[in-house]
């Protein structure tokens, strides 16, 4: 199965525009590709870099981030598929003020911070080593870029980072094993997230115990390998996509192997 996530950066527009599939103000500034293999042993995340120079269709070469504001999820998904010529089974987004609601109805997320850094805005500063976020302070911490040498490559690490601590503090033996535990997390998740029609709070209670021997280790992550940056030709700031990578990935995303292709890769 693969689901895919996606943090809108809407500015105004509600995120019924972005399922609608109309032009919103709205751009995907975080993009996680979630795949879950057909024997459940773990659990793959691949971040996609926002300004990943892309051909996004009905519109033309692009960052792929902008496929939102073009046609809303339809096409980030149909530009995503194409790519990788593999289906996406479910899509999951959150604006920002569900990602501070839902860290802070999880009762905060324990994080490892890994180095020093503050916020550009001068609100936040993160000490390197391990502490609890709440919703304000997670939302700080998973958008920073400008803070750090390697800019939105650290970015995607720390929205990594995020993820993986929080699915640690979920993936627990007493929560997946127990359908009432499973029934309470969905609830305080499922408030603040849009999700495709299929996904429902029946579908995501099932998925989440088929995951019940999953655990935190078993969730491993990486980033869509890059060619590097670089400028576009109207000259944009831009991610320069590997193809070859892209080609390889969506083979073993298509035949269940991306375990193996990680482990070759030295991704896993």
């Amino acid at each position: 199965m693969n689901i895919l996530l996606l943090g809108s950066d809407s500015r105004g527009d509600s995120v019924d525009l972005a399922e609608g599939g109309d032009p919103s103000n709205q751009r995907s500034d975080t993009m996680m590709w979630l795949n879950l293999p057909a024997d459940r042993k773990h659990l793959y995340l691949m971040s996609i870099m926002r300004d990943t120079w892309v051909d996004i269709p009905g519109v033309g070469p692009a960052k792929i981030n902008a496929a939102m504001a073009y046609g809303g999820v339809p096409l980030v998904v149909q530009t995503l598929e194409g790519m990788f010529k593999t289906r996406i089974d479910h899509v999951a987004i959150v604006d920002f003020e569900g990602f501070k609601s839902i860290t802070d109805a999880l009762g905060g997320v324990e994080v490892n911070v890994p180095l020093d850094f503050a916020s550009l805005s001068g609100q936040f500063a993160f000490k390197a080593g391990p502490q609890k976020l709440n919703g304000d302070q997670a939302l700080a911490f998973v958008r920073e870029r400008y803070a750090f040498v390697d800019g939105d490559y650290q970015r995607v690490k720390d929205q990594q980072i995020f993820l993986r601590a929080m699915l640690n503090g979920v993936l627990s033996a007493s929560t997946l094993t127990n359908p009432l535990k499973v029934t309470d997390l969905v609830g305080k998740i499922s408030l603040y997230v849009s999700v495709d029609a299929s996904l429902d709070s029946g579908t995501m209670g099932a998925l989440a115990l088929s995951l019940k021997n999953i655990r935190g280790s078993d969730v491993l992550t990486f980033t869509l390998p890059t060619l590097g940056t670089g400028n576009s030709a109207d000259g944009q700031s831009i991610v320069n996509r590997d193809d070859s990578a892209i080609a390889t990935i969506g083979k073993a995303l298509g035949n269940d192997t991306l375990g193996a292709y990680l482990q070759s890769a030295g991704l896993g």
